[in-house]
């Protein structure tokens, strides 16, 4: 496929209201892929690699800036596209305003492809973007996104920046994309418009009536459909995987899919609750400690370990010693859900920073090995010697859990409650041992991966923080001149597509709880993420999440969201969270 033809298809879809309508375009365009088709369903979402699979471009904004300007001509400079940006306010835009083509060069025909671009090629040298290490690897970088801004019209250029920075902006979310699979390669077409799945996807906020009125022929596909599309997706995470063999294999070869060691799954999420609320729900409830700690997915195939964060990203080389208690004890393939804890010399939990400083930690693993000390914490089981356990409910799980680790202080006590005293006598055990607090859980409830429902209650004492993204920032005065200083943080609007557009409502700055050498660590972290500057101002994309301590949240006119934190402090980055992970405004409402 050439790549110009998914540029158009692309540009038809971000012009589209409707959802369903925009489900078909989808649809189509996946019928039409061929051998291309599980890089086309990446592509529609931004991604050059699976969900599943931590690999970056390590391309931030000033590098694309760059490229462009360079593709541009002589008379076009990396400040001329943030002045750009400035004025137009999204990169893709800008991308398209200029003629690329005239700087033909060695950079642009280093393979000798000097034919139209195709989306295996645009694949192809991005994933060679993703490989580039060493000396001289940012100049290489930036060659090779110039041969391919130089060989892209407007309309190419224009989603292939976007494509660089994982934000296509088409109005494509991940429930589209699932619909979309079902529709086209699944589905009869005789689906109902009032579907549940159309309904609950909320990629663009338009309603089913909206869709049935404009484009009364677009049908949402069969909830039959959706959910098989559903469940090969919760247990593989790979949307391109999945239309392959949901093309070539139908529901029988998506039912075939099973989780995969080394391949990771989302995390099951919680939301917070009462004991009451639990006990009323299930009857019964299961409780157990809820560490302050790192998420963690361990995945072991009989001879060897890879952990991954809630994020899926590979932490592996930073946790040496939970990767060698794993090995030690498991005799057998399976997959875990757990946390990571910082513990002192007595076994007695740390503070969720210390933890933080292990995660992030690329060199001196040894070193930071002696200075902070991590245990596992294993509460979940979804695979266990070639069974997969999803389905199983909750307490089955954990018996498959104490079968594999038993005898060791690894895994999480589960106790099943039926009335809130009892309840109540767990929770406070935790806190004296300086736990976080609890978690109440629906003994029958099987484990769905990336969702956060009824099924998994949090219980913490009140302590008053949110997680915010930094979203823009002021550059420091006197000593502090060379660091930011003051972090705008916002809350996320709860809507996909407005989230994978960037929508992102403003709460006020943070400036307290820094130290000067916290504020240079912090300043080489966003610095990537800086998408323009004007005076001591710069406005920050969407990729930091701050833990924000606050006294009381007021109503306020000064920012986007109609809200203001009273004295906002700054408690920690949150690298388990990316963006779409952050608190959104109607939690902010609620704790109002």
């Amino acid at each position: 496929m050439q790549f110009a033809a998914f540029a158009a298809r692309a540009a038809e879809m971000e012009a589209e209201p409707g959802d369903l309508a925009t489900m078909d375009l989808v649809a189509t365009l996946l019928e039409d892929a061929d051998a291309e088709l599980p890089i086309v369903v990446r592509f529609l979402q931004g991604r050059v690699y699976p969900a599943w699979d931590s690999t970056t471009l390590d391309v931030g904004p000033a590098l694309l800036h760059e490229a462009i300007a360079r593709a541009a001509g002589q008379n076009v400079d990396a400040d001329d596209v943030e002045a750009t940006l400035a004025e137009v306010g999204e990169i893709g835009a800008v991308a398209a305003t200029y003629d690329f083509g005239g700087q033909r060069g060695l950079g642009a025909f280093a393979s000798g492809e000097r034919d139209a671009l195709t989306v295996s090629a645009v694949d192809d040298r991005l994933r060679e973007i993703a490989t580039i290490t060493g000396d001289g690897s940012e100049r290489r970088r930036l060659d090779t996104l110039f041969g391919l801004f130089n060989r892209s019209s407007a309309d190419e250029a224009k989603f292939l920046a976007r494509l660089v920075l994982g934000e296509m902006r088409i109005g494509v979310g991940a429930g589209t994309v699932r619909d979309a699979i079902a529709r086209a390669f699944l589905d009869d077409g005789s689906g109902d418009v009032e579907s549940t799945a159309a309904e609950t996807d909320g990629d663009r906020g338009e309603s089913a009536e909206h869709d049935e009125a404009e484009t009364p022929a677009v049908t949402a596909p069969a909830d039959a459909t959706v959910a098989a599309v559903e469940r090969a997706l919760q247990v593989s995470n790979d949307y391109g995987m999945v239309a392959g063999v949901a093309r070539d294999e139908g529901r029988a070869g998506l039912e075939a899919i099973g989780l995969e060691v080394g391949r990771p799954v989302q995390a099951m999420l919680a939301q917070t609750g009462t004991a009451t609320e639990a006990i009323d729900a299930w009857g019964a409830a299961a409780v157990e400690t809820k560490f302050d700690g790192a998420r963690v997915q361990v995945h072991y195939d009989g001879a060897s370990t890879a952990l991954f964060s809630r994020n899926m990203d590979d932490v592996t080389e930073p946790l040496p010693e939970v990767v060698e208690f794993v090995e030690r004890e498991l005799d057998r393939p399976a997959v875990l859900d757990g946390e990571v804890v910082a513990v002192d010399e007595s076994g007695a939990p740390l503070p969720f920073q210390e933890v933080l400083r292990r995660f992030r930690r690329k060199y001196d693993v040894e070193q930071m090995r002696d200075e902070v000390r991590v245990e596992l914490r294993a509460f979940d089981c979804l695979h266990a010697d070639g069974e997969d356990l999803l389905d199983a409910p909750l307490t089955a799980r954990h018996d498959r859990l104490e079968s594999l680790l038993g005898g060791t202080d690894a895994v999480s006590k589960l106790i099943v409650a039926d009335d809130p005293e009892t309840v109540a006598t767990v929770e406070e055990a935790a806190l004296e041992a300086g736990h976080e607090g609890i978690m109440l859980k629906d003994p029958t409830s099987t484990y769905d991966p990336g969702k956060r429902g009824q099924n998994w209650l949090k219980r913490k004492p009140d302590v008053e923080t949110l997680d915010l993204v930094v979203t823009g920032a002021e550059w420091g005065e006197g000593r502090r001149a060379n660091c930011l200083g003051t972090f705008l943080v916002s809350a996320r609007v709860d809507d996909s597509t407005a989230a994978e557009a960037g929508a992102y409502a403003t709460l006020g700055k943070v400036a307290t709880g820094i130290t000067d050498e916290r504020l240079e660590s912090l300043t080489e972290r966003l610095r990537p993420h800086i998408d323009h500057e004007d005076g001591q101002t710069v406005s920050i994309e969407p990729a930091v999440v701050f833990e924000v301590g606050y006294e009381e949240i007021q109503q306020s006119p000064t920012y986007q969201s109609g809200y203001a934190l009273r004295f906002p402090r700054f408690v920690e980055v949150r690298e388990d969270k990316r963006p779409a992970d952050a608190d959104t405004i109607e939690r902010v409402e609620r704790l109002q």
